[in-house]
């Protein structure tokens, strides 16, 4: 069965910094894509950044320089740090499994101006 729990959301002013996990059960993280998206209040839901089974990343461009994709196999834990978060970094996050097409339940970040 197939399970993805985020955790690390919070509050924090704009400047701050947070590190999200994503720790899977029944997926290998390390043998498949996965990738963190975000949902701001009243918008669509957008991805944010990937991380491709052969270690190579992508992210969208307003948060590319702040925030890193990065996964640890022996955890089967996926992050995402985030740094100099602005305001409109404010939306609930979730991880995701592309290749299973499997959502995790989310978890919030708000950024205060």
């Amino acid at each position: 069965q197939v399970q993805l729990v985020e955790s690390g959301g919070g509050f924090v002013q704009a400047g701050g910094s947070l590190r999200l996990s994503c720790t899977a059960s029944g997926i290998n993280v390390g043998a498949v894509t996965m990738a963190w998206y975000r949902q701001p209040p009243g918008k669509q839901r957008e991805i944010v950044a990937n991380i491709y089974a052969g270690g190579a990343t992508s992210a969208i461009n307003s948060v590319r320089g702040r925030f890193t994709i990065s996964r640890d196999n022996a955890k089967d834990t996926i992050y995402l740090e985030m740094n100099n978060l602005k305001p409109e970094d404010t939306a609930l996050y979730y991880c995701k499994s592309e290749d299973r097409n499997f959502w995790g339940q989310g978890t919030q970040v708000t950024v205060s101006s």
